[in-house]
């Protein structure tokens, strides 16, 4: 019989990588929980079910998936991958397009206030096309700006939700 070879604190934790997942939930429950706690809503709690109750329901949901998620992994329990799923993982990840998503998102979030959303918001599904492989540049920057309207038009008036216009607020 062999002895098996001694496990390490890296292989330890290779093993339940699982773990990091439990710590982000932990993490994100008890933000929510804080924020939610500490909010102030004397004006606007108008009965026994106020702005509070939402956020403290998620905030306590999400700390006991992940201590029973933790439970889960120490015991043994592994994630099983999908059978449809059809990740090639010997190849690198593509790091070229979540720099290019993360940079369009991070100029979306700058330009929303000086240009408004329906520029750049155009801007956005323009360059998440491009950088998920779109390279129709006649037709993708049409559709970005229809869909970037629509989007602006359904929000801004029809759903009462006020998006910033930017220099085409007369406009539209």
């Amino acid at each position: 019989m062999t002895t098996p070879p001694p496990t390490t604190a890296r292989s330890w934790l290779r093993e339940h990588s699982e773990l990091g997942v439990c710590v982000l939930l932990l993490v994100l429950g008890a933000l929510v929980l804080t924020d939610a706690l500490t909010m102030d809503v004397d004006i606007t709690q108008r009965g026994p079910v106020g702005p509070k109750t939402v956020p403290v329901v998620v905030g306590a949901g999400l700390l006991v998936v992940a201590v029973l998620l933790a439970v889960d992994v120490l015991r043994g329990g592994r994630g099983e991958a999908e059978a449809g799923e059809d990740v090639d993982l010997a190849e690198p990840a593509d790091w070229r397009t979540v720099a290019l998503l993360t940079g369009v998102f991070l100029a979306f979030a700058v330009l929303i206030g000086p240009l408004g959303f329906p520029i750049s918001g155009a801007l956005l599904f323009w360059g998440s096309a491009y950088a998920l492989g779109s390279r129709h540049y006649d037709r993708d920057p049409l559709i970005a700006a229809g869909l970037s309207l629509v989007t602006y038009f359904v929000f801004d008036n029809l759903l009462g939700v006020p998006l910033p216009g930017g220099p085409l607020m007369g406009v539209l």
